[in-house]
């Protein structure tokens, strides 16, 4: 009963470009992920995701799948922070999926995913470029709400990035976080006690880009 009452949520996105402006191809929505389209960008086209679900948990299965047509433009994003909650056991497992065509340009932007105490969260992040196609992406992570006095002491974190460029792998990453994450990330050759921590993908990206990004 438990495992049947999981969320699950797929939205795959198509864009193309027409006379110098981003139109969608194609939209799909599955389960409780939703995308909407405030039309704030002048040749961009903004796409915002919606988690009607309110958070994430253990067993639930989202995946997001975007494809940017040759020389379109997409700003994505989300609605709100990410909240992945406690887990009885079963990890929740999060897909991203991003194609960017020749000449294409996609800003991934989401808001931080902040992990509760036993949480447990498996992501995978997948990007393919065209040889002179652009990307900014940015993904924060915080583990615990300190403001409300919350700390992730226990629980999962695992998350794997592959991005290539002409189907070439040009970088990959990976991390995991099993077990007392909050002892983990108070050493210092971890986090020093930090409790939040993010991935800036810039490309193609220049030297002088460095200073800029740590400010």
């Amino acid at each position: 009963i438990f495992a049947a009452n999981r969320a699950t949520g797929h939205i795959a996105l198509a864009v193309a470009e027409r006379v110098g402006r981003t139109h969608r191809t194609r939209v799909q929505e599955d389960g409780s992920l939703r995308v909407r389209f405030p039309n704030a960008a002048a040749e961009a086209l903004e796409a915002v995701i919606v988690n009607t679900g309110g958070g994430m948990t253990g067993g639930d299965r989202f995946g997001v799948e975007m494809t940017v047509g040759a020389g379109a433009s997409l700003i994505a994003g989300t609605a709100a922070a990410e909240k992945i909650y406690r887990s009885t056991g079963p990890d929740a497992q999060m897909t991203v999926a991003l194609d960017i065509a020749a000449g294409a340009r996609l800003a991934w932007l989401p808001q931080e995913t902040i992990l509760f105490d036993r949480a447990r969260l498996s992501r995978r992040i997948d990007i393919d470029l065209a040889g002179d196609a652009s990307l900014v992406a940015a993904e924060a992570v915080v583990f615990g709400r300190a403001a409300m006095g919350e700390a992730m002491e226990q629980g999962l974190f695992a998350d794997r990035w592959r991005v290539r460029r002409d189907g070439r792998l040009v970088f990959a990453d990976g991390i995991r976080l099993d077990g007392a994450i909050a002892q983990t990330l108070g050493h210092k050759a971890a986090a020093a006690g930090c409790i939040a921590m993010a991935t800036v993908l810039i490309a193609p990206g220049t030297e002088g880009q460095f200073d800029a990004v740590r400010a």
